[in-house]
């Protein structure tokens, strides 16, 4: 992920004056100062540059220099950190000593090299979709009757979030399902994202995701598929569903996009419980999301700048969002987290993921209503709990509604076999051919 500055040379010519000798020295010595002061810019390691993507879909392995990784330890223990907070709780963001912990082990004891691996073992591709190189897993499943199904992460997730679920998707013979219950998994990274190429240009909002992930399905030969997704997921999938994208036959949702609330007269005591959610979510938790929709560029110099920053920015979400109780290594593993954490990093993606609340934060991340079957799960730690209400309010053909036992906004993450369990009831209430 180095890059090795060129180098130049200033040759001063023998005829002339004297002053006018002097002054070229002087140049050539302030052009020497700038090279060598653009050098070490340029010489910071920085993400390997992504082969150029073309229609074809294209093999892709991820490969990750020492000299980025030992700067990421570099800057880790470099790391100058502001006073304790004045509180003893998260109400500041997250705590001094818990951030430490975290960055402690990142510096010392944290494997990249263990997720690298870990992608590589998966099929992995690149292709280009409207200007853009799109990066994806797809596995594929032993199973004849396999339904295909594409998954959208949201922020500040990743593929990361899904790899765990990748078996028991794809062959759940071997994980308590049946073999009705497998599914072709393909798992894209949003624009901006972990190995997808970054726009260069304003206009990848969630409607032209959505028509870019019914490309990608066309261009695999899925003809009739499914569709799932949480946070900016859940937006790429509802737009998807919305736009009626060419071979989709039902979504499923773990964050239902619902607001503002779709009332109808005066609400009952269970709308207003959720209002409060949303009003206080407004009011004390979306500083981030503000920030990232109308300032993603000046956001993105700190957080490129800091890997300690970039820790902090994320885990704080996982602290807050997981059903954990502000202790999300109750349900993710220190490890895990590290290994999101990282590719953002790694891939210097903290400005370009911020770009989609640029893009659609005050859009399209908004209700819409749909007339393709829908199934919806809740999770008791999500941002704001709807009730089926909303659902049936918007979703004209709702198929399945489920309130699950344990888990939070990343479901797929911090309960794994309860997300599957939940995509194998949602998709077995759907008839095949929906």
């Amino acid at each position: 992920m180095s890059i090795t500055p060129g180098a130049s040379s200033n040759a001063v010519p023998a005829d002339g004056s004297r002053r006018d000798f002097l002054v070229r020295v002087a140049r050539g010595a302030l052009a020497g100062a700038a090279v060598a002061i653009g050098g070490d810019v340029a010489a910071q390691p920085g993400p390997a540059p992504l082969p150029r993507a073309t229609e074809a879909v294209t093999p892709f392995r991820v490969m990750t220099s020492s000299a980025a990784i030992s700067d990421a330890r570099r800057r880790l223990q470099a790391t100058r950190w502001p006073e304790r907070q004045t509180v003893d709780d998260w109400q500041q963001g997250v705590p001094l000593a818990t951030i430490q912990k975290l960055v402690a082990y990142w510096r010392s004891a944290y494997d990249w090299r263990r997720l690298e691996r870990r992608l590589n073992a998966y099929p992995q591709f690149r292709t280009g979709i409207d200007g853009l190189g799109i990066h994806f897993l797809h596995v594929r499943s032993r199973h004849e009757q396999a339904r295909p199904i594409i998954l959208t992460h949201g922020w500040p997730g990743s593929i990361v979030e899904f790899l765990n679920i990748i078996g028991p998707l794809t062959d759940p013979t071997q994980h308590g399902g049946q073999p009705e219950d497998a599914f072709h998994v393909v798992l894209p990274s949003l624009p901006g994202f972990g190995f997808s190429d970054k726009p260069t240009g304003s206009g990848w909002g969630l409607p032209r995701i959505a028509r870019a992930w019914s490309v990608l399905m066309r261009r695999l030969g899925y003809t009739d598929y499914l569709a799932q997704g949480g946070d900016w997921g859940a937006g790429v999938t509802t737009w998807m569903a919305k736009q009626h994208v060419e071979g989709l036959a039902a979504i499923h949702l773990n964050l239902p996009i619902l607001f503002p609330p779709p009332l109808e007269g005066e609400p009952n005591q269970a709308e207003k419980a959720t209002i409060a959610q949303l009003i206080a979510f407004n009011d004390k938790k979306s500083a981030y999301a503000k920030i990232q929709a109308t300032r993603p560029q000046t956001i993105g110099y700190a957080l490129a700048d800091s890997p300690a920053g970039q820790a902090a920015w994320i885990y704080e979400k996982l602290g807050e969002w997981t059903d954990s109780n502000y202790e999300p290594e109750r349900e993710i593993s220190r490890d895990e987290m590290l290994d999101n954490i990282s590719l953002y990093w790694l891939t210097n993606t903290a400005a370009s993921s911020a770009r989609l609340y640029y893009e659609s934060f005050a859009t399209d991340f908004s209700t819409q209503r749909l007339d393709l079957p829908v199934a919806v799960s809740i999770f008791p730690g999500e941002l704001f709990l709807p009730p089926r209400l909303w659902g049936e309010r918007v979703y004209s053909r709702l198929f399945y509604w489920n309130e699950a036992a344990r888990g939070g906004h990343f479901a797929a993450f911090e309960q794994p076999a309860v997300f599957v369990e939940e995509l194998r009831a949602a998709f077995r209430a759907l008839p095949r051919g929906g």
